[in-house]
């Protein structure tokens, strides 16, 4: 029988998209008011893998990362989607946006040093189903030193551009893990 262990502490991420980089700025200060301090951003990129978000966010759509200084149990993921949908619906409030065009997206998710996952409201085959709507999806796999997509990533996320960026979260994960254990 194997030993139960709680699972060690993962690197939150939330990835952005708008139409507006200034709303990256936005909806940071909101994160970072319920996170703690971001450890590090992403570059700024087109996102042109598909015109899904178009009608909420516009022609032109942005797409950035943060990472958070503070390592989070995993147990927590569920309430931070949660969470970041409220932090969704209060900036299309202000925008003065129904709750449904939401001008900026925001999606949580976290690294470990085997994988990075992503939080959704939508159930779907490859999906665990968490608690209270939120379901946790497996999005890409470390392997063999570099980020491997799975048959069911989305193709931002199985192309290059961001595994740089993800690399350095779990570099920067690693050395926290080893501080918390050391």
């Amino acid at each position: 029988m194997g030993a139960i262990r709680p699972p060690k502490r993962a690197k939150l991420l939330v990835g952005l998209l708008a139409g507006d980089t200034d709303l990256f700025v936005h909806a940071r200060r909101r994160l970072e008011f319920h996170f703690g301090e971001v450890d590090f951003e992403s570059a700024i990129w087109p996102f042109t893998n598909t015109d899904y978000y178009e009608v909420e966010l516009g022609p032109a759509v942005y797409r950035q990362f943060l990472f958070f200084a503070e390592p989070i149990s995993v147990e927590r993921l569920a309430e931070i989607k949660r969470l970041t949908n409220d932090i969704e619906r209060q900036i299309a409030e202000e925008h003065g946006r129904p709750a449904t065009m939401r001008p900026v997206n925001i999606d949580p998710g976290y690294i470990t040093l085997s994988k990075l996952v992503l939080a959704s409201t939508k159930d779907h085959a490859h999906r665990i189903y968490l608690q209270a709507g939120i379901y946790a999806e497996v999005t890409l796999r470390f392997q063999e030193g570099d980020w491997r997509a799975l048959p069911w990533t989305y193709p931002d996320y199985a192309a290059v551009t961001y595994h740089t960026a993800f690399r350095d979260a779990r570099e920067r994960l690693k050395e926290q893990i080893g501080r918390l254990d050391g």
